[in-house]
C-alpha cells in the first residue's frame, strides 16, 4: 500500500473518530495519525493537512453533496461514504498538486475497504459530477503533478456543454 494511500485511510479514521467521538482534533491526530503511522513523516504531515482541511470545509462539503444526492437526505447516507465524499472534495479543492482523478480512484479503493460493497459505485458516481461540475465553474486549480488528466476532463466538460 502506497504511504498516500495509508495517509488517506488514517485522515479517513481520524475524520470518523473526531466525528463520533468528540475529542479534540489535536487528540485525534496523535491518537489516530501519529500512532498508525509511525515514523513516516511524510505521510504524517500529508495526513494530517488532509485531516484539518477536511474539518474546515465539512459543511461545504456536505452542502456540495447535498446538490448530487437529490433524492436522499444527507444523515441517510453512510457515515465513512460522507467522509470520503468531503475528503475527496477537499483534495480536489485544496490539493493542487493531486490530479482530481487520483482522488476519486484514492476514494474508491479506501471504500471498498472500509465501506458497503456498493460504496465505491456510489462514491464514483457522486464525485464525477461534481468534477466535472467543478472544471465548468473554474474551481480546480491544479498545478504540477496536479495537472495529469485535466486535458481529458476538459474534454469531458465541453462534450457535456455542447
Amino acid at each position: 500500500m502506497s504511504s498516500r494511500r495509508e495517509a488517506r485511510e488514517r485522515a479517513m479514521q481520524a475524520v470518523y473518530a473526531f466525528t463520533i467521538g468528540g475529542d479534540d482534533a489535536e487528540y485525534v491526530m496523535e491518537s489516530v495519525i501519529d500512532a498508525q503511522l509511525g515514523t513516516d513523516k511524510e505521510a504524517k504531515v500529508f495526513a494530517k493537512k488532509l485531516f484539518l482541511r477536511t474539518l474546515d470545509i465539512s459543511d461545504e462539503a456536505d452542502a456540495i453533496v447535498e446538490r448530487y444526492t437529490e433524492n436522499w437526505e444527507l444523515s441517510r447516507i453512510a457515515l465513512i461514504d460522507r467522509i470520503l465524499l468531503r475528503i475527496a472534495i477537499c483534495e480536489m479543492l485544496h490539493f493542487d498538486d493531486i490530479p482530481p482523478k487520483v482522488t476519486i480512484n484514492e476514494a474508491i479503493e479506501v471504500a471498498k475497504r472500509y465501506s458497503t460493497n456498493r460504496s465505491g459505485q456510489f462514491i464514483n458516481g457522486i464525485l464525477d459530477a461534481i468534477l466535472l461540475d467543478f472544471q465548468k465553474e473554474g474551481r480546480l486549480k491544479k498545478s504540477g503533478r496536479g495537472l495529469v488528466g485535466m486535458d481529458t476532463i476538459t474534454k469531458r466538460t465541453d462534450a457535456t456543454e455542447e
